[in-house]
């Protein structure tokens, strides 16, 4: 039997048929999953998370690693079970973050379930439900209905955008951190424009400062194309915003910190809530892609 299998490979059109499919078919390309060991692979969390992870690694079992979208993260050790270590690490990622916490790592294990991490914004509440919210700025509660200008100084609301997904950001050129940001808010907006359109809004709005000092700033640096939009704020003292009903609320009622960041559903209820800098929002493209399609 081997000299007859032999014999056939040897045959010269099941070699070129093997040649053909070595050399000219298209390559598959299979994303290969993270070494356990590679910190720099953990998404959204920053230098001290990374850091505390190869701590992690070292540590006592049962153990385990939990992070969330956001920057959420917090690890457990010397626990009786597996289940135990990762309840324990979840609980304790829950204490820093509005978002939902999953495993990434459970003993000397990778966990961390790549597909579904975008989905981690959802559920998405229906109509209904979304009607039913309270107004605040938390995850699962509606939105503050703020008005505002775009450039041509053309009045909106946060109301007229139900139906989009919708990241509404506090900034201010006045403001270190925003600054430090603000590029990564521009590969941002060019990533959802050329992926999502029309699916999302980003209305980016000046703290406690004029618009045309905001706008000013934005193109001394490079970044005409970037579409702000004028919250009303005249000064530094102008703490307040405006509501649709005619009311005013205190920017820090909304904004405990600037930069801070919402991200609305299709009904505007608040998926995802950030207080300060990211480093890196195109890491955020595939939650908004699943808020946008999927909801």
């Amino acid at each position: 039997m081997k000299g007859m299998k032999l014999n056939s490979l040897q045959s010269p059109k099941v070699l070129g048929a093997l040649l053909f499919a070595l050399c000219c078919l298209p390559a598959v390309s299979i994303a290969a999953e993270p070494a356990l060991s590679d910190a720099e692979a953990i998404p959204h969390v920053g230098k001290r998370a990374r850091d505390s992870y190869i701590d992690y690694l070292y540590a006592d079992p049962h153990k385990a690693y939990a992070i969330g979208p956001g920057g959420a993260w917090a690890w457990q050790e010397a626990k009786t079970s597996p289940e135990e270590a990762t309840q324990a690490a979840i609980e304790y990622c829950q204490r820093y973050s509005q978002q939902k916490c999953v495993p990434y790592a459970v003993n000397d294990k990778l966990v961390f379930d790549r597909a579904n991490w975008p989905k981690l914004w959802g559920p998405y509440l229906s109509n209904a439900q979304a009607a039913q919210a309270p107004v605040g700025n938390k995850v699962g509660q509606r939105f503050y209905d703020l008005t505002f200008k775009d450039e041509k100084g053309r009045g909106k609301k946060i109301s007229d955008l139900r139906g989009k997904v919708v990241f509404v950001h506090f900034w201010g050129s006045w403001c270190p951190a925003c600054m430090i940001e603000f590029p990564s808010l521009v590969r941002l907006q060019k990533q959802i424009n050329q992926e999502l359109g029309k699916q999302v809004e980003l209305v980016i709005l000046q703290a406690r400062e004029p618009f045309s000092e905001s706008v000013r700033w934005a193109q001394k640096n490079g970044f005409e194309n970037v579409r702000l939009y004028d919250s009303g704020a005249k000064s530094l003292s102008d703490t307040e915003f405006q509501l649709a009903d005619g009311s005013r609320i205190q920017d820090r009622e909304i904004a405990k910190t600037f930069p801070t960041s919402f991200v609305l559903d299709k009904n505007g209820v608040i998926v995802f809530y950030h207080r300060g800098p990211v480093n890196n929002w195109l890491e955020y493209v595939d939650f908004f892609r699943d808020a946008a399609l999927g909801s």
